[in-house]
Order: C-alpha cells, then sequence, then structure tokens
C-alpha cells in the first residue's frame, strides 16, 4: 500500500523509471512522438522483473495522464454548444470555442498524448507478463490495467486528431520515432476495432488496487475493460456488441452498478410552492456515481494540478473571473423539459402535477432541475477599483482531486445508445423514462423486444429494483415514469412492419438520448463528442453544425459553415 507518507518518494521513483520514455520536444520529430538520445541509452537497465517495478511504472503512466485529463474536459466542452468562454478567458480557451486552435495553442500538444502511449508500450514489451508466484501471475493486474490505458488514449487522440499514427512499439530513439510517425494515419473506426481485439482477452482481469494514497481509492484510477470495450464498439458502429459490454459491466453480479436514487428536485413540491431546489448529486471523485478517474496533485510541486475549479468557478486563484459560462443554447435545452410531481390524494389514487415555467426564483429552475440545482450566479456590489470581479459563479461538478473519465449515469446513457442503435428502441427509452430493472422490462417493453434482446436487458432481480434504480430523465425531471407528456415517440398510423416501426423511432430516441446527455453530462466534456458520433452515424454534419453554431441563442452562419466541413472538427497536429 502506498501511504500519504511516502506518496510523493514513490511518484518520483515513477517518473524517474519512465523518464527515458517522456515527451521531451525534438522539432525533428514534427511534435508527435519525443524522445531524449542522451536518455535512451540507458534503456536496458530498466527491466520490469519485480512487483515493486511494476507499481513504480504503472503510477508513472498515471503521471503522464494528468497532463491531458483537463485537456479531455475542456477539448470535449468548449467546441460544443453548453459553453462558451467569458471576456476573461485566456487566448488558448478562446481559441477552442472558435474553433481557431494552431500549433501553439496550449491544448494542442499531441505530444502528451503519445508520452501516454510510449509509457505503455514500454511497459507491455518489458514487463514479464508470464511470470508465476504462488499459483498467481504476478504482473497479471498491471498488464490488464495498461492496456487499457493505452486504448483509452488512442481514442481520446482520434476524437481531439481525427486520424493518427497507431504505433504498439515503444519508441527510444529519434530515428524510430520519424519512422513510426511516418507511417499511414488510421480513423476512428480503424483506432476502435484495434484496440476491441487488444483489450478484448482481458474482459475478466481484475484491476490493481494498491490502497488509499492520499485519502483517494486507488481502485477507481483504473479503467474498467468492458466500460471501454462498450464505447470503442459503440464508435466503431458495433452496437450489439456495445450494449452487451455496458449491460456486463453494469450488471456483474459481483459488483452490480444500479442507477440510484439521486436527482434534483423541489423541496417543497408537496405544498406546491416550488420555490426551493437542491439535490444529492456525488459528482465528485470521492462519490458514489464516479466510477473512474484520473488522480490530480493537490500541488503543482509534485505534479499536474487540474484547474478545471479555477476555469469554470469563480475563486481566490482567479480573483473571482471564471473563464467558462453555460451558453443560452443550454439554457433552452434545460428549460424545454417538464417537471412532474406524482402525490397520493386523501383517496390513494395517484394524480400528477407539474412544476411552472414561470415566476420562479432561479430562471435556471424552468423546466429540468439539473442545471439549476450545481449551477449558481450573483452579482455583488463593488468598488469600481477592485481588482476582485462582482460577477460569481458555481458550477458544482469539479473537484481538484481527479478528473472523472467514467461516471454511473453517463455509462447508462451511452447504453441506452447502443440499445437502441441496435435495434431496441423501447428498451433505450426504458433507461430514460423507468431505468431497467426486471419489472419495468416484464411491464414496460413488448414480448417481442424481450425475446429479441434476451441477455442485453436481463438484470438480476434482487440486485436491481424500484428501490436503487431510476429512469436518467428522473435525476432532473422528478417523477418521470409518470409524466405523460415523456413518451415513447409512435408514428401517427401503424405502418407495415414491426421493422418499419423501429427504424421510425430509433433516430427519434436517438435525439432524446442525446439531449438526455447533454443535460446529465453537461461542462464534463462530453458533449461535442456526443455530437460528432451522431453526425457521423448519420452522415449529417449538420447534426454537430446546428447545435453549435446556435450556442448564443441565434445562428452564427460562418460558425455552421466551418463546421459543415467534417475536416474542422479535429485540431491540427502540430
Amino acid at each position: 500500500m502506498i501511504t500519504n507518507k511516502n506518496k510523493n518518494i514513490k511518484r518520483l521513483l515513477a517518473f524517474s523509471l519512465l523518464f527515458p520514455l517522456s515527451s521531451l520536444l525534438f522539432e525533428s520529430c514534427s511534435g508527435l512522438m519525443d524522445t531524449d538520445s542522451e536518455l535512451v541509452e540507458f534503456q536496458e537497465d530498466n527491466r520490469l522483473q519485480s512487483p515493486t517495478d511494476s507499481v513504480y511504472s504503472v503510477m508513472g503512466i498515471i503521471y503522464k495522464l494528468q497532463a491531458i485529463a483537463d485537456r479531455t474536459v475542456l477539448l470535449g466542452e468548449l467546441r460544443s454548444d453548453l459553453s462558451t468562454t467569458t471576456a476573461s478567458a485566456s487566448s488558448d480557451l478562446k481559441a477552442l470555442t472558435q474553433f481557431k486552435v494552431d500549433a501553439q495553442n496550449a491544448y494542442n500538444r499531441v505530444s502528451d498524448y503519445y508520452a501516454v502511449i510510449n509509457n505503455c508500450n514500454y511497459f507491455l514489451k518489458n514487463v514479464n507478463k508470464d511470470l508465476v508466484k504462488n499459483d498467481r501471475k504476478v504482473f497479471e493486474s498491471e498488464y490488464a490495467a495498461v492496456k487499457a490505458y493505452r486504448a483509452w488514449t488512442y481514442l481520446q487522440l482520434a476524437l481531439v486528431y481525427g486520424s493518427v499514427p497507431l504505433v504498439t512499439e515503444p519508441l527510444l530513439t529519434e530515428e524510430a520515432s520519424k519512422t513510426a510517425m511516418a507511417q499511414a494515419p488510421k480513423g476512428i473506426t480503424d483506432i476502435c476495432n484495434f484496440f476491441i481485439d487488444d483489450i478484448k482477452p482481458y474482459v475478466d482481469t481484475k484491476l490493481p488496487f494498491y490502497g488509499q494514497i492520499n485519502d483517494l481509492n486507488s481502485q477507481k484510477f483504473f479503467i474498467p475493460v468492458r466500460a471501454l470495450l462498450g464505447d470503442l464498439c459503440l464508435w466503431a458502429g458495433r452496437y450489439q456488441e456495445a450494449a452487451q459490454y455496458y449491460h456486463d459491466y453494469l450488471s456483474l453480479r459481483t459488483d452490480p452498478i444500479p442507477t440510484g436514487r439521486s436527482k434534483a428536485s423541489w423541496a417543497d413540491a408537496s405544498t406546491k410552492e416550488f420555490r426551493r431546489a437542491t439535490n444529492t448529486f456525488t459528482f465528485g471523485v470521492g462519490g458514489s456515481e464516479c466510477l473512474c478517474y484520473i488522480p490530480m496533485e493537490s500541488s503543482e510541486f509534485y505534479g499536474v494540478k487540474s484547474e478545471l475549479v479555477n476555469i469554470f468557478n469563480s475563486t481566490d486563484v482567479n480573483l473571482q473571473f471564471a473563464q467558462v459560462m453555460p451558453t443560452k443554447r443550454l439554457r433552452q435545452l434545460s428549460a424545454v423539459p417538464n417537471y412532474c410531481v406524482a402525490y397520493t390524494k386523501v383517496d390513494q389514487s395517484v394524480d400528477t402535477i407539474y412544476a411552472p415555467k414561470e415566476n420562479l426564483l432561479k430562471s435556471e429552475y424552468v423546466g429540468d432541475l439539473r442545471f439549476g440545482t450545481i449551477y449558481d450566479s450573483d452579482v455583488r456590489s463593488s468598488s469600481r477599483f477592485n481588482r476582485v470581479s462582482n460577477e460569481i459563479q458555481t458550477i458544482d461538478k469539479f473537484n481538484s482531486s481527479g478528473v472523472t473519465i467514467y461516471r454511473t449515469n453517463m455509462v447508462y446513457l451511452r447504453y441506452a445508445e447502443a440499445l437502441n442503435r441496435a435495434g431496441y428502441p423501447q428498451s433505450a427509452f426504458a433507461v430514460l423514462k423507468y431505468g431497467l430493472y426486471p419489472d419495468i422490462v416484464a411491464k414496460q417493453i413488448d414480448s417481442v423486444e424481450v425475446a429479441a434482446a434476451g441477455t442485453l436487458i436481463a438484470f438480476d432481480v434482487d440486485n436491481f429494483t424500484a428501490l436503487n434504480t431510476q429512469g436518467v430523465h428522473s435525476r432532473g425531471c422528478g417523477n418521470a415514469e409518470c409524466d405523460t407528456l415523456y413518451r415513447l415517440p409512435q408514428p401517427l398510423t401503424p405502418l407495415e412492419s414491426r421493422a418499419d416501426t423501429v427504424a421510425y423511432q430509433q433516430p427519434l430516441v436517438e435525439n432524446m438520448i442525446i439531449d438526455e446527455m447533454a443535460l446529465e453530462g453537461m461542462f464534463e466534456g462530453y458533449r461535442f463528442y456526443d455530437l460528432m458520433r451522431v453526425a457521423l452515424r448519420r452522415g449529417d454534419a449538420s447534426y454537430l453544425a446546428d447545435p453549435v453554431s446556435q450556442r448564443n441563442g441565434t445562428v452564427d452562419g460562418e460558425l455552421r459553415t466551418l463546421l459543415m466541413d467534417q475536416k474542422n472538427w479535429y485540431l491540427p497536429l502540430p
């Protein structure tokens, strides 16, 4: 176990072990993969033969992941329709929102990704993965974890840059780097298909656990292989497989993951006052909703410290000048849904009422409550000579201890997306409105779809119940299961075949899922890629271009034209 006392020493040891493979900027390598020829000559000393070496090496890879953690959120968020920059934002952040990123932009450092990858490649090449002691493969857990880190990092690379060189061998010289980076790049589909095969053998391998590190659960430092396989299959268009991997990850008998019952709600809805709203969310890395995260340092002295709190919030560090704010488009999306309250009348019958959409204490309370309960703003009086901003903003989604990669309800929404595209729109919609558990499967999904979906929607009767499961829509809209206005799309007249009905429902249910992803995942860095995935799937650039160009409430024609060209969705390789 790595304790608080010796954590930093071990971090430095891990860094020194992997440092020969880190990024040290050689212009001749085009900034893609950089090595230091004076250091790599000592590579023979870096043999991974003991458990201690293995632990240090894995921690060294985590150290490298810290460099891309904030960026993963910012690149997915600031190029979407949900967030934009304030006047106080850095020029590099503003360039992200304007799609004017150049090679000098601080968020366009492809070498940081390849530093992670090269460290992974070195570990996988040199670790003695077949070493057995006490009838156990000593490095099996670490080997699986590093495979997952490499696959996840390559997925991020492909999403950010479109197509990139696929390198699976460690590069220890400048010449090797040049050769590797000169090969034909691979696109998202090819990258995903390669790594599906690469990590599939480790789907049941137990990941490492190094105890508590600075009061953080190290078990959540590691990427769950099944969830990652779901993502890779989703991007590759292998929807049946994606749905199965997500389902199996969420429903694993030894570690089931129900949605939970956390939600944003009107504290006084029972009195029909609708004055005060609150939530029971646990977004932080220590909360039950967080499934996996990249741990960050408490001080820059020890490594990379997350700046997301200071970028999205008014803090003492930034003199209260937040750099990112919600868009009008997000406010419009949040205001559309209805908040439904079910209550029992004197005669024990159940009735429903809907929250009003005007004359509320906060404009952010209109419609879905997730936005209004995690976002707050205020204008305070101050002297015009004061250096501190009088406009205060709080977005309660960030934690300086780590950057979340997987969160429960976002995984459920991807599961719904995969189910829908696999041909099961009723099941996908049930994830939104009711949550999937045996009673709901029996009541809300017809027998034909139940039989066809089979194990994709089979959940343990003890582990998944109404007590621990709800529709994701209920997290912001009250008793969604009772909302008669929120329903599965149906054609106006019966269609000729069931296949025709499914084909009619799929794009409409998909739109509902993508909207739900926006309201559930706002500010977390998913939105741009969610829009991109559907736009690519449908062959329709406007699916991305339209909402992003309307982020300020009206169409930005120049931005829309820019985004109708798919090549502008990606950052330029430096």
